[in-house]
């Protein structure tokens, strides 16, 4: 599982302020990474206790991700989108957002975990092939974070050399 910070312990940093019994499922989800059935389990699990703690769809739809269950990636990414907007008071349809909706360049809160989530749907859909689709989060993802703060525009750069002819 693809997480942002490991520890020497093999602890995984999933974000701040996660609750102690939501980080140990996540953890635990972790360490039986390989049983993909016990994994899975966990991280709903986590996902059941708290549904409004978006570091775990983030586990969720990167661990579908990794596992090529791109389908359910999907699924769970469209999930986190919802919830972001849910917990940050802004329209969850990201085609309805402009840059005016949120404060996009909050580094905290729903606002970022949501615009990391259109990066990811946009990877997934790359993974799908639908190029159309992913160019279509990308174009959003531009126009709410015209400074690139997520990094966005190395996957604008990898659909392009989808599309690019020899």
């Amino acid at each position: 599982m693809s997480v942002s910070y490991l520890f020497p312990d093999d602890t995984v940093l999933f974000g701040q302020n996660i609750p102690p019994e939501i980080d140990l499922l996540l953890q635990q989800a972790v360490k039986a990474y390989d049983n993909t059935e016990e994994s899975e389990k966990l991280l709903w699990q986590a996902q059941a206790l708290d549904p409004e703690q978006l570091e775990v769809y983030i586990a969720l739809y990167k661990f579908y991700f990794y596992k090529y269950r791109l389908a359910d990636a999907q699924r769970v990414a469209e999930l986190s989108l919802e919830m972001c907007a849910k917990v940050g008071g802004f329209e969850a349809d990201w085609t309805q957002l402009t840059i005016n909706s949120a404060d996009w360049s909050n580094p905290e809160g729903a606002e970022r975990i949501y615009l990391y989530t259109l990066k990811a749907l946009s990877f997934i859909r790359l993974r799908q092939l639908n190029l159309e689709g992913a160019e279509q989060v990308l174009t959003k993802l531009q126009e709410l974070d015209p400074l690139d703060q997520v990094g966005s525009s190395v996957l604008r750069d990898v659909a392009a050399s989808f599309t690019t002819t020899d």
